[in-house]
C-alpha cells in the first residue's frame, strides 16, 4: 500500500471544516512535498513528524513523499494536523494496517519524542465529528474538554505509540466514559454583593427578567462596570446547546472556562471598533 487517507478537521471561526490527509509514497529521491495551502505551522509538521515516528520506533520512509491536505483551496493553520500525517505515512508505508483507522478522525500535535501535545479548539472539531457520526481521538490533555458532548465517542492518547498499537491490535485504547456535566451555580461576582445602587439594580433585574438589552453611562468610578458584572449572576441557566456554544468559543481561544457559566467580558473604555469587533481578512467558503 503506497497511499492513504486520513480524516481530521480545521478551525474556521466556530466552525471545523473537515479535512482529508491524502499520502503518497512513490519511488524517487527521499523527499516529503505538503500541498494544499499550508500555513507555516503545518509546513513545519513534516519535521516535527520525522522525528516523532523515528523516536517512536518506526521507519521513515526513504522514498518520495507526497501529503495533500483536501480541499486544497481551504488553508490549514495550526499543528493539529500532525498526528494525522502521521498515521498516513505509516499506513502509507505498510507500517499500519489499511483498514484499521475507518471511522476515525484524529488530531493533535507531535513531539519529537512522540508525545501528544494539546491543541486549541478541540470542543468545536468534536462538535463537528459528532454531527458526522465519527469517532475523535486526540490529546489526553484535550479529553475533559471534547468529552463534554453526549453519546459521542472521545479516545484518548499520550504518545504516538499508543495510537499504533490500538490500531495495529496490539493493544486497545478504551473510549472515555461519558460524564454527566454539572452546570455550574457559583459566580464570582453576585448582585447581593452590591449595596444601594436601587435604580440600577431595578434596571439589571427587569433586563434580566425580561431577556432585555441595557445601556449604562454615566462618568468613570460611578459603578456601571461592578453592576454589569453582576448581571450573568441572575440570569436564567444556559440551557444545553447555549453551554456548549459559549464553550466552544472559548475552546477556540484557548482561554480558560467554567462549563455552564455565563460569560463576562470586560473591554477597556478606551478600545475601538475594530478592537471589539476584530479585524482583518477573514477566508469564507
Amino acid at each position: 500500500m503506497s497511499f492513504a487517507k486520513i480524516y481530521t478537521r480545521g478551525l474556521l471561526g466556530l466552525h471545523a471544516p473537515q479535512i482529508e490527509v491524502e499520502v503518497h509514497i512513490s519511488a524517487g529521491l527521499p523527499s516529503l512535498t505538503i500541498v494544499g495551502l499550508p500555513e507555516a505551522a503545518v509546513r513545519e509538521s513534516k519535521d516535527r513528524v520525522r522525528s516523532a515516528i523515528i523516536n517512536s520506533g518506526f521507519q521513515f520512509p526513504t522514498k518520495r513523499l507526497t501529503i495533500n491536505l483536501a480541499p486544497a483551496d481551504l488553508p490549514k493553520d495550526g499543528s493539529r494536523l500532525d498526528l494525522p500525517i502521521a498515521l498516513g505515512i505509516l499506513i502509507a508505508s505498510g507500517q499500519l494496517p489499511e483498514q484499521s483507522t475507518e471511522g476515525f478522525e484524529f488530531i493533535g500535535e507531535l513531539a519529537l519524542d512522540g508525545h501528544l501535545r494539546p491543541i486549541s479548539g478541540a470542543l468545536t472539531i468534536a462538535m463537528a465529528c459528532q454531527q458526522a457520526q465519527h469517532r475523535l481521538l486526540l490529546p489526553t490533555a484535550n479529553l475533559d474538554e471534547a468529552n463534554q458532548l453526549p453519546e459521542f465517542e472521545v479516545y484518548a492518547a499520550g504518545h504516538l505509540q499508543e495510537v499504533c498499537a490500538h490500531f495495529s491490535g496490539n493493544s486497545q485504547i478504551q473510549a472515555a466514559p461519558q460524564r454527566t456535566t454539572a452546570t455550574a451555580s457559583y459566580y464570582q461576582f453576585d448582585l447581593a454583593d452590591v449595596k444601594g445602587q436601587l435604580r440600577p439594580r431595578r434596571a439589571l433585574e427587569i433586563a434580566a427578567a425580561g431577556g432585555h438589552s441595557l445601556l449604562f453611562k454615566g462618568p468613570p468610578g460611578t459603578g456601571k462596570t461592578l453592576l454589569a458584572s453582576r448581571l450573568p449572576s441572575i440570569l436564567p441557566p444556559l440551557n444545553a446547546r447555549e453551554n456548549l456554544e459559549v464553550a466552544s468559543i472559548y475552546s477556540v481561544a484557548n482561554a480558560q472556562h467554567t462549563f455552564g457559566q455565563r460569560p463576562f467580558r470586560a473591554p477597556h473604555h478606551t478600545a475601538s471598533a475594530i478592537a471589539l469587533v476584530g479585524g482583518g481578512c477573514q477566508f469564507h467558503k
